[in-house]
């Protein structure tokens, strides 16, 4: 099998199982912690049964920072293993000096999304 293609099946499966088993656990306390609940049921929307309108949209939310947060961690994670493997290549030392800079940035970022989207949540929810 071609090393690139074997590598490219364990990123994909890395991501899906991160995806699949982080990604519920955050969404219940997101969920659960945001007060959306509360504001449902103040506004007299029932909360049980079928999912309300703001935990869909907080689970939403959740899943796609969650996918985007794995995608950069693997990303970072790409970058420490070429710089490892780089053999004193220069090159290859400032490729993965540049891909663990922009992953960490955009990490940053997706902290920060997730950071703003809570706290207008519990804001105007909450």
């Amino acid at each position: 099998m071609n090393r690139n293609l074997s590598k490219k099946i364990i990123l994909g499966t890395i991501i899906l199982l991160s995806f699949l088993v982080i990604r519920p656990i955050f969404a219940y306390n997101f969920v659960k912690d945001s007060g959306l609940g509360v504001s449902a049921n103040t506004a007299g929307y029932a909360t049980t049964g079928t999912p309300s309108v703001e935990a869909l949209i907080g689970s939403v939310i959740l899943a796609l920072l969650s996918f985007v947060g794995v995608i950069f961690l693997v990303f970072i994670i790409y970058g420490a293993i070429t710089w490892m493997t780089a053999e004193g290549s220069e090159e290859k030392v400032k490729k993965a000096k540049t891909i663990i800079t922009n992953s960490i940035i955009g990490l940053a970022l997706t902290l920060s999304a997730y950071a703003i989207s809570y706290f207008l949540i519990s804001y105007f929810w909450g």
